[in-house]
């Protein structure tokens, strides 16, 4: 009976381990059956650069051993916020998201903390929500460096066009601030037209047609991201108008280094993607493993042009 009764309990505690091993989930690790899963919320895979930023993320995560889902909003809040929703069910360790509005998100982070699912924020913030880190560049910085590279390229007058990206993000919004903080220094430097183009190549190429058409006149051209850039130089070469025209954009997209390098635009801020896509993975891996992470995570940016751009490598910080 003795020996009947210890058999039974080391079966009993045989099985019981392999049910807590089994599909087991860390609330600290978000560790499922030995898998590591890090969620990832994009506002858009359209756009080369948050392409790039994917490709980044992957890359520090699998040094790392996590695991990558990925979403695409289709630079729709509300898409976005059903994203969140899904990504929740799943409970991953950690929810990154580059959000496609600022104030659209808030409900989306607030959905995550209320599930105790950390949240990280990259490229755009969000405007509400307990965010464990930022990571992204110095919006304001960028704006400042291209308004002073445009200033300095055209002897501080002449008449400028700035293209704006997506209004409901701070990125946009800071960018322009910066911009418009040196060009408020230049007063012989007019602004002739200021719209936005949604961080979209093809309503770059279309509002600088219209702006084009109305403005005979224009010496420069400040574009806050290199989509729009890329769009409206194809509209200033099909106007014929590209040798009169100084072009600067942000983000240093491999499409733009080439054109750089090519003589066929000036300038751009660079914003390596692929680098910001490591930070904030490299940054959510650090909190998981419960070491210190900083609420900003600032990477450094600074202005390439034909002049530093063969020395520029894309997966690399800058220096």
């Amino acid at each position: 009976m003795k020996k009947l009764l210890a058999c039974l309990m080391a079966a009993t505690l045989i099985f019981s381990g392999c049910g807590a091993n089994k599909g087991g989930e860390s609330a600290d690790t978000g560790e499922k059956g030995g898998e590591k899963v890090i969620a990832l919320s994009m506002n858009t895979l359209s756009n080369p650069f948050f392409v790039s930023v994917v490709e980044g993320c992957k890359a520090e995560a699998a040094e790392q051993g996590y695991e990558v889902i990925v979403t695409d909003a289709q630079d729709n809040p509300t898409t976005q916020q059903k994203d969140i929703e899904n990504l929740i069910t799943k409970k991953p360790a950690a929810i990154l998201i580059d959000p496609c509005d600022s104030d659209a998100i808030i409900s989306s982070v607030e959905a995550c903390n209320a599930a105790n699912i950390p949240v990280f924020t990259m490229d755009r913030r969000a405007n509400g929500g307990e965010v464990i880190a930022h990571v992204g560049y110095d919006a304001v910085k960028s704006g400042n460096l291209a308004g002073e590279f445009l200033a300095k390229s055209l002897g501080g007058k002449g008449k400028v066009v700035e293209l704006q990206g997506i209004l409901g993000s701070n990125v946009a919004q800071e960018r322009s601030k910066g911009f418009n903080e040196i060009m408020d220094k230049n007063p012989d430097i007019e602004i002739v037209a200021r719209q936005t183009a949604n961080f979209n190549r093809t309503e770059g190429l279309s509002v600088m047609e219209n702006i084009l058409q109305g403005n005979p006149e224009i010496d420069g051209i400040y574009c806050a991201n290199d989509e729009m850039l890329l769009g409206a130089l194809e509209a200033v070469n099909a106007a014929g108008r590209k040798d009169k025209i100084v072009m600067i954009g942000c983000d240093a997209l491999d499409e733009t280094i080439d054109a750089i390098k090519n003589g066929k635009v000036e300038a751009t801020i660079a914003e390596p993607p692929f680098v910001l896509g490591r930070g904030i993975m490299n940054t959510a891996v650090k909190h998981l493993k419960g070491e210190k992470v900083e609420k900003d995570v600032v990477l450094k940016n600074k202005v390439l042009t034909k002049e530093n751009v063969d020395s520029f490598d894309p997966k690399k910080p800058n220096e």
